[in-house]
């Protein structure tokens, strides 16, 4: 699918995310390997997901996108579903972001379905009411982050990522499977929660209010204007920048809890907004500031792509 626009939507942010991202961090694994996920949680580790496979109201979807440089200095999304057909976990469904988890009538990458194709869909992939769902992706968390932050949208709580994704199981020798999921489908009855998602007005009118707290998820050197990835550099005025990546170790697990609440800071009751290109790397951020325990957040679905094609829209960056 050829990606949006002149600057090619987040896309090409999750590429440079890995490349350019200051903060490279080496140390203790996150809490769930620690040990801290007897259930399910929101996040589980591989071994949990291994001792967990055979359970009968368990789904596992598999939602990566693969992004590929097009030839023309830019980059395109593709379904990730050649890559899940070549091997995937064990039993494990897949989710397609580039597909019908989008609304395509949008002039907007990965834009939202209306609530009810969505839980139509996440039906058909065999999440109901009654089952628990484990999500993955192969870079970043990033996509399972926002199929994540999708369902708990449209009201379902059980769900959770795998920390480390596809690349962890790897890492591991665990094994893959070319196998299609095996699903029935379910009944998914949607109960929307509009708050968690943020419109272009939400965000305009943050902009100098104290109490909502906006969360640029973007590489710093983009955050700053060293570089341009839409229409025009830096962020939105108030901003503050906390790269996606900086999320996760050096393995591709998401830090320990202690590491993670510090780049946040405090005032758990202020609304927060967290954006980037559009709305897959916010949504990990996002992710991460509801295991903190941060209860009024929303994701910014349209992002950068779709705040820089209105001059209105002000973006401001750093002085030296």
């Amino acid at each position: 699918m050829a990606l949006h626009r002149k600057f090619r939507g987040f896309l090409m942010s999750m590429v440079v995310l890995l490349l350019l991202s200051d903060v490279v961090i080496a140390g203790p694994a996150s809490d769930a390997k620690a040990g801290v996920d007897a259930g399910l949680g929101t996040l589980v580790t591989t071994e949990w997901l291994a001792e967990h496979l055979d359970d009968p109201d368990l789904v596992v979807l598999d939602c990566s996108v693969r992004v590929e440089q097009d030839g023309n200095g830019g980059f395109r999304s593709e379904s990730g579903q050649a890559d899940y057909d070549a091997g995937h976990i064990p039993g494990a469904g897949f989710a397609d972001l580039t597909g019908n988890l989008s609304d395509h009538n949008s002039p907007y990458e990965f834009a939202l379905p209306t609530p009810e194709q969505f839980a139509a869909t996440m039906g058909t992939l065999g999440v109901g009411d009654e089952t628990r769902v484990v999500l993955y992706d192969s870079f970043g968390s990033g996509w399972a982050a926002r199929v994540w932050w999708m369902l708990r949208w449209v009201g379902f709580d059980q769900a959770a990522l795998l920390d480390g994704g596809l690349g962890a199981w790897k890492a591991e020798g665990r094994p893959l499977s070319t196998e299609p999921a095996q699903y029935p489908a379910r009944q998914l009855t949607p109960a929307p929660r509009p708050n968690l998602i943020a419109d272009r007005d939400e965000v305009f009118a943050a902009i100098g209010n104290d109490d909502v707290h906006l969360i640029d998820a973007m590489p710093e050197s983009h955050y700053r204007g060293e570089m341009v990835l839409y229409n025009w550099p830096g962020h939105i005025p108030g901003a503050t920048n906390v790269p996606a990546f900086s999320l996760l170790d050096e393995t591709g697990r998401y830090r320990p809890r202690s590491e993670l609440a510090a780049l946040f800071g405090d005032d758990p009751e202020a609304r927060r907004i967290t954006y980037c290109g559009g709305g897959i790397s916010a949504s990990s951020t996002a992710f991460i500031l509801s295991r903190l325990g941060f209860d009024d957040v929303a994701v910014y679905t349209a992002s950068l792509q779709e705040w820089t094609t209105d001059p209105n829209n002000p973006l401001e960056v750093e002085t030296p």
